[in-house]
């Protein structure tokens, strides 16, 4: 029965492939000749951003991968057009993957195949040094091939339940390159059979194409690794990877379909302001001083003009040594921070555009944010100024005119600014701010000897990255303060499945954080998206996750 079926899906994907080597008319919501041209910054390297998750490859991605959903300020937005992600056994923490009907941009569908190699990733088997132990033992997947779907049982519920199984790329491309086949069904037989069967030998193939057939080999496009599951394909490289044009999938079956025929990404150049409306269509930027009379005059011939902020925050760190070694003290001098002078002294002109924020573990506007911050106790320990702040200073037991070594980069105008509102400001409850600008602020804060610093810190978007932000010994801990009870909480948070839970358990490690008075969350950082009015339908998502290309399907062009 099963051998039947094969032999069918096989003559389907030769029928498939033949069909598409016929070019076949792009979708009806295509305008014919439309074309939109994006300023672009990155550089495209690899098709598997899986393997090589660059700014670049994550843009690319965003445009010719579909997925079971997509994270976006922290929680998951599903999209049930490429298929459902379900939770079907609860004691043993099983969820089921089933696609809808999906295609590659080849004609091959797909399937279970699909699926599996994006488990065997997940899970370790195709790592760059071998399957570890633990990923070879993990408990293997049931491959239902007849509904395309498998069911995954994890070791303990997960956070990442969702968005854990991804198809990064082809199996069929990958097993035909693995193991020397012409046909794709029986490529993504083997792939399933090396995968479930744990052959290393097979395995070793697989993770050899995973990690570097996809690669952009010389600034080349080799469309069989190019191919798409999403609403574009890529169809022409230059410039070493800077220049990417993007076309209509015809393939594509997913909810939101393209209307524009030619999508070019392409260096910014010198003036990308002044290039908009010429060379340019849409230019997303983090705005500074000069760019701001530019931007009016766009914005009164009609240009679109959207801010959204890019992941990151301006905020204090303390230190918990020398002046600082009692948590009094740190609460003490963060009540007594000139916020909102700092935000206003650092950005200028485009501070009514640094949304505020309270939370160093959730961004301003997500669903998470309000909760965290009404339930995590900033206004009342850190976030309200002291009636008097100099008495407040004395009571944590700090003498007056105290020194404290503030780091900053001294590249950075926003710093700079923010430095000089903050020394001004805590001079009056008797701090002494002292200047510790340097050129290396990584370096610096690594060393001793400081006591504040003014910086840019990414909004951790998973347990993962909270536990590296805040966790004890976390890789990039941003203050090195240990709190086993914390580190308790973010364990926790990796095993919650619902939604609301995970918002009331990051409000409590937020709360630690504020405990702990050893941050003071400033503003996040805006990026300001400007569209010419020949294209409209731009929409820009939060954070650094192709925030731009995320919304491709909805532009559309009008004139």
């Amino acid at each position: 029965m099963r051998a039947s079926r094969r032999g069918a899906v096989a003559v389907l994907a030769v029928a498939a492939l033949a069909l598409s080597a016929c070019a076949p008319a792009l979708p009806p919501s295509v305008v014919p000749d439309s074309s939109v041209t994006v300023g672009w910054g990155g550089r495209l390297t690899s098709f598997n951003a899986a393997t090589d998750p660059t700014a670049a490859n994550r843009d690319i991605t965003a445009a010719t991968r579909s997925a079971f959903g997509h994270m976006v300020d922290g929680e998951v937005v599903p999209d049930e057009s490429f298929g459902t992600a379900k939770i079907v056994g609860k004691d043993s923490f099983t969820v089921r993957y089933d696609l809808k009907e999906p295609l590659w941009s080849d004609g091959i569908p797909l399937d279970a195949a699909d699926l599996v190699l994006g488990w065997a990733a997940s899970v370790g088997l195709l790592a760059k040094d071998g399957p570890t132990d633990a990923a070879l033992k993990a408990a293997r997947p049931k491959v239902d091939e007849f509904a395309r779907a498998i069911d995954v049982t994890y070791p303990a519920p997960t956070i990442s339940w969702q968005t854990a199984i991804a198809a990064d790329v082809p199996a069929h491309t990958v097993g035909m390159r693995a193991f020397d086949l012409d046909d794709p069904m029986e490529a993504k037989e083997a792939v399933i059979r090396a995968v479930l069967d744990r052959d290393t030998t097979a395995l070793a193939a697989i993770s050899d194409v995973w990690n570097t057939d996809f690669a952009l080999t010389d600034g080349k496009l080799s469309p069989t690794m190019a191919l798409s599951s999403g609403p574009y394909v890529v169809s022409k490289v230059s410039d070493e990877g800077a220049s990417v044009t993007l076309t209509p999938n015809p393939q594509y079956r997913g909810a939101a379909v393209p209307q524009v025929a030619d999508v070019a990404l392409v260096p910014r150049g010198d003036e990308p302001l002044a290039a908009l409306g010429k060379s340019l269509d849409i230019l997303s930027f983090t705005p500074t001083p000069a760019d701001r009379t530019p931007v009016k005059q766009l914005e009164r011939r009609d240009f679109g003009a959207q801010t959204t902020n890019d992941g990151t925050i301006w905020t204090v760190l303390l230190s918990t040594d020398a002046v600082f070694s009692s948590r009094n003290a740190r609460a003490a001098f963060l009540r007594a921070i000139p916020a909102d002078d700092m935000v206003a002294a650092g950005a200028g002109e485009w501070s009514q555009s640094y949304p505020k924020t309270t939370s160093m573990v959730t961004a301003p506007g997500s669903r998470a944010f309000e909760v965290v911050t009404e339930d995590s106790g900033f206004a009342k320990t850190i976030g309200t100024p002291a009636d008097d702040a100099a008495v407040d200073r004395a009571a944590a037991g700090v003498r007056g005119g105290a020194r404290v070594c503030v780091l900053y980069d001294r590249k950075s105008e926003f710093a700079k600014g923010a430095f000089t509102a903050l020394k001004a400001g805590i001079a009056e409850a008797g701090w002494n701010a002292v200047d510790c600008a340097t050129d290396d602020l990584d370096a610096a804060q690594k060393a001793t000897g400081w006591d504040a610093v003014i910086r840019r810190v990414r909004v951790p978007q998973t347990p993962q990255q909270i536990a590296s932000q805040w966790g004890t010994k976390g890789a990039s801990s941003l203050v090195g303060q240990v709190d086993p009870a914390r580190n308790e909480l973010i364990d926790t948070l990796r095993q919650t499945v619902d939604v609301y839970d995970a918002r009331d358990l990051l409000a409590k490690i937020e709360s630690t954080i504020v405990s702990a008075a050893v941050a003071r969350p400033l503003a996040a950082v805006p990026r300001l998206t400007i569209s010419a009015p020949r294209v409209t339908g731009v929409t820009v998502r939060d954070g650094d996750d192709a925030p731009v290309l995320s919304g491709i399907s909805g532009w559309t062009p009008s004139g």
